[in-house]
């Protein structure tokens, strides 16, 4: 089983190249962020042409996420338990072929001290909360998505330059650290211990020709999903391509 989570930046404009990614590699799920269109105007025929079905957790303009699979998805769950009328698109969950799969697109924050800073850390807290409450760790649970949290050096072209900036702060580092604390693994670094690897460049300055970027999409997996998780990787490719998003997927494969 191959899994994908990619942040594409708006699915109308990046529709292009996610299904030639999708043509190409085809995974058998694709978690998808910063959707940036409702649910009703979610291309899902086209999706539905290579083989997908849907389901999504759209927001006009903003956020949004979804979950395309070549595989019913099945106890489909949109946002916190507790969000009010209104709250942000920024988590979807659904079972595929027995793998509860979590996406989520967390706040980016804006600036540290700022409001949405704070909003970020009591995200990540809800995060926290949610899978303390209404997981096991014996399930087969994966945990993806844009995190947008770098969580170590490593994860960073250059940790001096970032220390203390957002999404390499500590205390957003901390807040992630207490959702992982839950008992995931991270697929990608359970296969790669090497820097230099990242799934985000800023569009300015030649950053991804550089290859001055960070790693803020993850697949975490519970003990059980990490004992069959047999590849990670993050596949920079489609970041070359023509109209790319700033982000590129990343991708784990299970037995």
């Amino acid at each position: 089983m191959k899994i994908a989570t990619w942040n594409v930046n708006s699915i109308t404009a990046r529709l292009p190249v996610v299904l030639q990614w999708l043509t190409t590699a085809r995974p058998d799920v694709l978690c998808l962020q910063e959707l940036k269109c409702t649910t009703e105007r979610f291309p899902r025929e086209a999706f539905a042409e290579l083989g997908y079905m849907s389901e999504v957790y759209g927001q006009r303009t903003y956020n949004g996420v979804g979950i395309v699979s070549r595989s019913p998805i099945t106890d489909v769950q949109r946002g916190f338990p507790d969000d009010e009328e209104g709250a942000h698109a920024r988590l979807i969950a659904g079972r595929v072929e027995g793998v509860r799969i979590v996406n989520v697109y967390v706040p980016n924050g804006q600036s540290v001290g700022s409001d949405k800073y704070q909003f970020k850390l009591k995200w990540l807290a809800r995060l926290q909360e949610f899978f303390a409450d209404d997981y096991w760790t014996d399930d087969e649970v994966l945990l993806c998505g844009d995190f947008n949290v770098a969580p170590e050096d490593r994860d960073v072209h250059d940790p001096q330059l970032w220390r203390g900036r957002i999404l390499f702060s500590q205390p957003e580092k901390d807040a992630l650290a207490r959702v992982k604390a839950w008992g995931f693994t991270d697929a990608f670094r359970q296969h790669e211990p090497a820097s230099g690897h990242y799934s985000w460049w800023d569009y300015r300055a030649g950053s991804f020709r550089q290859n001055t970027g960070m790693r803020i999409d993850h697949i975490w997996v519970s003990e059980y999903l990490a004992a069959r998780c047999t590849d990670a990787r993050i596949d920079k490719e489609p970041r070359g391509w023509e109209r790319p998003s700033d982000h590129t997927p990343v991708v784990a494969e299970f037995k």
